[in-house]
């Protein structure tokens, strides 16, 4: 008998295999997971022909990496030639660190690879990954692009419709929430959530970011001196454009902002991207010297997505380091990622930086990090960013779940 369905966005699936038995086992774990609508092909030729041919086409494909007359990472670069844009979840009996290297390549070329799993396949570890992709595909239908004009921004701003929420920072040793990151967050009145990455890409482009930042600071400023008055300390993270770093004041309005608040300096974490100082390099360096100098915390976010990873961490002074969530995630089960993790961690360390990780979702990658001595977590295993006026009562119902993330005694030894 079927099981529940892994995945209701998830209800076809194109296997290409050029073994029959592995095509056949493969079409019976996802039977067994829901799904019925099941096709084949033998190899990539045949797969790209079945594609031009179905109506709908399937919501996800399983590739095998290694067939004749047109193989896996070839057949990956046909999809991305002709446009077709379907989950992709790639598979084969070879070394680990081989297919995780195909699966990056289906990345870089702007495919959907989802997952990248070892044969034979297993029932759980299958549903794992349709259960991800499935999560991928709501979250992709949910956030369409909007059309969103300059103009709409402005007077959002003027009309109080942007807010900030709220993602908690735990402690990997205690479990202990030692801060939050404000996140900017804009409901449109007629086209609802509007997704971060657009309407701060349009403010940066239309020279909007420098009221939508200090917008931002203002209200999670504000915040944190209420928590503060009800003796609640979190340290506060804000994001830093790199479009304000060739303000040559911008050190002197933070701090102004954070004495109006009656804020300590120190209490704020001011992350910038790690690509953003790849331009400008000069000013960028100046004005970041300035705010170190007043007492601010300075975060270098994203860390290990840009060229230059090294270099910046020896000629600016940052305080903490932001470990990009790419690397957290899927961690446990590629040990590439774990070298690149502990490595980056042991460096940091020894350069006395605050680590944090960022996008933990799963109690496995949890103590993963743990093991690793990173000093703060961040993502949904902790909690999804919310309003400030939520932190409080999500505070007191958080203890239960902070005993469970707690090191074990013999990791503090």
């Amino acid at each position: 008998m079927s099981q529940e369905r892994a995945s209701k966005h998830i209800d076809s699936v194109l296997i290409v295999d050029d073994s029959r038995a592995q095509r056949g086992y493969s079409a019976a774990l996802c039977r067994e997971l829901g799904i019925e609508t099941l096709h084949e092909a033998a190899n990539g030729h045949e797969a790209l022909s079945l594609l031009a041919s179905m109506s709908p086409s399937p919501a996800l494909l399983i590739i095998d990496l290694e067939m004749p007359t047109m193989d896996g990472p070839e057949l990956l670069v046909q999809l991305q030639q002709r446009g077709i844009d379907i989950p992709i979840i790639v598979v084969s009996s070879r070394e680990r660190v081989l297919i995780d290297s195909v699966r990056e390549a289906g990345r870089v070329l702007g495919l959907r690879v989802c997952h990248a799993l070892q044969k034979p396949l297993q029932l759980n570890t299958l549903r794992v990954a349709l259960e991800d992709v499935g999560a991928a595909v709501a979250e992709r239908t949910g956030s369409p692009e909007l059309s969103i004009e300059a103009a709409e921004l402005e007077a959002a701003l003027d009309n109080g419709e942007i807010s900030v929420h709220y993602q908690p920072k735990a402690d990997f040793r205690s479990g202990a929430i030692k801060g939050v990151e404000a996140l900017a967050r804009w409901r449109h009145p007629t086209l609802g959530p509007v997704p971060p990455d657009q309407f701060i890409a349009l403010a940066e482009r239309h020279e909007l970011i420098h009221r939508l930042t200090f917008e931002v600071m203002n209200q999670a400023m504000l915040q944190m001196a209420g928590w503060q008055a009800r003796g609640l300390h979190l340290p506060l993270a804000i994001n830093l454009s790199p479009v304000l770093l060739d303000r040559t004041d911008l050190a002197q309005e933070v701090w102004s902002l954070a004495q109006c608040h009656g804020l300590s300096p120190d209490d704020v974490v001011l992350e910038i991207t790690e690509s953003s100082l790849l331009t400008r390099l000069g000013l960028a360096l100046s004005v970041l010297a300035r705010l170190r100098l007043k007492g601010f915390r300075l975060s270098i976010d994203d860390y290990g997505t840009g060229f230059s990873s090294m270099q910046q961490l020896a000629r600016i002074p940052f305080t903490e380091l932001k470990i990009d969530r790419g690397f957290v995630r899927g961690a446990p089960e590629r040990e590439s990622l774990q070298v690149i993790l502990r490595s980056a961690i042991e460096m940091a360390n020894r350069l006395g930086l605050v680590t944090v990780a960022e996008g933990v979702e799963t109690l496995e990658e949890w103590r993963m990090l743990q093991q690793f001595g990173c000093t703060l977590g961040q993502g949904w295993l902790i909690a999804r960013p919310m309003p400030g006026n939520e932190i409080v009562g999500w505070l007191k119902a958080y203890r239960g779940q902070q005993a469970g993330l707690r090191a074990p005694v013999s990791a503090l030894a």
